[in-house]
């Protein structure tokens, strides 16, 4: 029973990978679509590991080895679950100690910390509860209409506790590289979340100002260091027409329609065996 739960499992997560793919017609059911396909397949697998680890090693096997060989491999996965999570954890607190060595900056009402550096750079750091970070060059390269319509793109981030979720979703990244189509969904879930935070910003401000601040900040230069800056990071350079024609276009509807979170439901299935366990 555990073998089969394990080799179910494993199937059905690479088969829901390799069934992905960019074909919607807008980027509300891109994101929707994306997030079943990143999230199922880890959540089945961890699922399924927890229900092998809670019926434990022993009950009627078809092999003498199947019990504690697949009991091993659960809790072995497990492990690195959560070995990998307390990594994370780790590398986010010695994040958050060394931003609160910048000082602390108002720029335009919203409380921040500056960094000095020549490049434009505007991001939202934390966990639960995040805080902005903004560099000198930004504040030189925008203007205060362009630099309020970066804030209101990055409160959107902060409404959304965008740090938040994808700290778990990158947790999942790491967990589950092994899989197909990982680094594709999470790049996809990268502009996706950032053309959320633009509709977000568009509703509040004028449109063509962020689009004009994305412009600005992409022909800027960019030192190595910072490379990995939210606003104006390296997903914005290869796919800021996308972003800029989504600012242009009518609004569309909200995200993340209930059954979405039906489908992702589904990845707690495994655990129904747990009480048959014999």
């Amino acid at each position: 029973m555990h073998l089969l739960m394990l080799v179910t499992a494993i199937v059905t997560a690479c088969s829901i990978r390799w069934l992905w793919f960019d074909g919607a017609s807008s980027w509300n059911e891109r994101w929707q679509r994306a997030l079943v396909a990143f999230v199922l397949p880890p959540g089945l697998l961890l699922t399924t590991a927890i229900a092998i680890g809670f019926m434990g090693p022993r009950g009627q096997m078809v092999r003498w080895w199947e019990g504690w060989g697949i009991y091993g491999l659960a809790t072995g996965f497990l492990t690195v679950a959560f070995v990998i999570c307390l990594r994370l954890l780790v590398e986010m607190g010695r994040s958050l100690h060394k931003i609160h060595q910048y000082s602390a900056v108002d720029v335009h009402g919203t409380t921040g910390r500056l960094i000095d550096s020549r490049m434009p750079y505007i991001a939202q750091v934390g966990f639960w509860r995040s805080e902005l970070i903004v560099s000198q060059g930004l504040l030189k390269t925008l203007d205060e209409e362009h630099l309020k319509a970066v804030l209101v793109h990055e409160q959107a981030h902060c409404d959304h506790r965008d740090t938040f979720w994808f700290f778990w979703l990158g947790w999942l990244r790491r967990l589950t590289a092994w899989l197909p189509q990982t680094d594709a969904l999470w790049q996809e879930l990268l502009i996706l979340r950032e053309l959320r935070a633009d509709q977000y910003a568009a509703q509040h401000v004028d449109g063509l100002l962020l689009a004009e601040a994305l412009l600005l900040v992409v022909s800027a230069p960019m030192e190595p260091e910072m490379a990995y800056a939210e606003f104006s990071a390296i997903i914005v350079r290869d796919r800021l027409t996308e972003r800029i024609n989504a600012l242009l276009a009518p609004p569309s509807e909200s995200l993340t329609p209930r059954w979405t979170w039906l489908w992702l439901g589904g990845a707690f299935l495994p655990l129904l065996a747990i009480p048959f366990h014999v």
